[in-house]
């Protein structure tokens, strides 16, 4: 099953080489690509792609609009949307999530990453989580990290531990959060305060 893609972003280079990354993997079709936020939500009102990859700042509507006016929870079908952008603490980033997307990616994440968040936008929406357990120390260590975008490689460099540790701590933050993925956890600890956008 072929994942169809728009992709938007108003920096020319950055956004050939999305469609490049893209395009390289036969389970993608980017059908098409917009350079302003009027222009992708155009193009994803007329194309309904699986997803949409959509820069949080852009010319004409922000991704946070974008986003709000195809995914937003008062639609009875929303589209899944992707948002990218080029700092970890973004201040549109939250909001981007309220508004609807499914996921965030920083610009510099990888191709692996990219590909892997345009799949998992594919499958499942977002669900409501809540805590069961109260978290360790360490894991609360963890969530701020992950919540920052952080990979397992690069949260087990930060804090001294293994890679192994990492993953149990972040298996556990999923299971006391009732959690399905990364973004779940992103968002709650952005609800929560413990970790603050801008």
């Amino acid at each position: 099953m072929t994942i169809r893609v728009v992709v938007a972003d108003d920096q020319d280079l950055v956004r050939t080489g999305l469609v490049m990354i893209l395009g390289a993997h036969p389970d993608v079709d980017v059908v098409g690509e917009a350079a302003d936020g009027l222009v992708a939500l155009d193009l994803a009102t007329r194309l309904r792609p699986d997803v949409l990859l959509v820069d949080i700042r852009m010319p004409g509507l922000d991704g946070v609009e974008v986003t709000r006016r195809l995914a937003g929870p008062h639609l009875a079908d929303p589209m899944a949307v992707v948002v990218i952008t080029t700092f970890d603490l973004d201040e549109y980033v939250l909001g981007a999530l309220r508004a609807g997307a499914r996921g965030f990616l920083l610009k510099d994440a990888g191709p692996e990453l990219l590909v892997q968040a345009i799949r998992f936008a594919d499958q499942a929406p977002a669900s409501s989580i809540r805590l069961v357990d109260p978290l360790t120390e360490r894991e609360e260590q963890v969530l701020v990290l992950v919540a920052r975008g952080r990979t397992n490689a690069e949260i087990a460099a930060e804090l001294f531990v293994g890679l192994s540790t990492v993953k149990t701590h972040v298996a556990s933050l999923l299971t006391k959060l009732g959690a399905r993925n990364r973004v779940e956890i992103a968002m709650w600890a952005y609800d929560t305060g413990r970790v603050r956008a801008g």
